[in-house]
């Protein structure tokens, strides 16, 4: 038998959560190109800052500019001995890279909040849906007249959770 909880061991993964990837992805996309032009621009240019071609680059300039600014390579004359253009440059560049960095992480923060909610909006609702099996077991077991070695935890499985109230319970042992 096949269909969407059970799956082939060959297959690797079941038809639901091969779906839910799917979808997931086809999201990720449409969210990628919804993007403002100046967010995509943010986000290629911290890319390119995050990687090692940008340190490497940096590393050739940089390099160039203090040696030949020191007089080491005869024949190129100095043109900032004190490197107040160097530290200049390098001021106004890192201005406005940490200013990309933070369009970038405000993006990705306000993606990762999204998540945050579906992931608390699915986790209620398991826990609802458990509680009302927990409660449908406990009837089973009644109308059974069969004594679960676990009542106890069956009986707390079947209680309403208030999730207010866990958020508040959290915020008290923070304090």
């Amino acid at each position: 038998m096949h269909n969407d909880i059970t799956h082939d061991s060959g297959e690797g993964l079941s038809p639901t959560l091969e779906r839910n990837i799917q979808a997931l992805v086809a999201r990720r996309r449409r969210e990628q190109q919804a993007a403002s032009g100046q967010d995509k621009v943010a986000d290629a240019i911290t890319a390119f800052t995050g990687s090692m071609i940008f340190v490497y680059l940096h590393l050739a300039l940089f390099g160039f500019w203090i040696i030949a600014n020191l007089h080491w390579i005869p024949g190129i004359p100095a043109w900032d001995e004190s490197f107040v253009m160097l530290a200049m440059i390098a001021s106004v560049e890192a201005i406005f890279l940490s200013t990309f960095v933070l369009i970038s992480q405000n993006r990705m923060t306000a993606a990762a909040d999204k998540r945050a909610d579906l992931d608390l909006q699915i986790s209620l609702l398991a826990e609802h849906e458990l509680t009302k099996v927990a409660r449908l077991l406990t009837q089973v077991a009644e109308r059974l007249d069969v004594k679960p070695d676990a009542e106890r935890d069956l009986q707390e499985a079947a209680r309403d959770i208030a999730p207010e109230r866990v958020l508040d319970k959290i915020e008290e042992t923070r304090s």
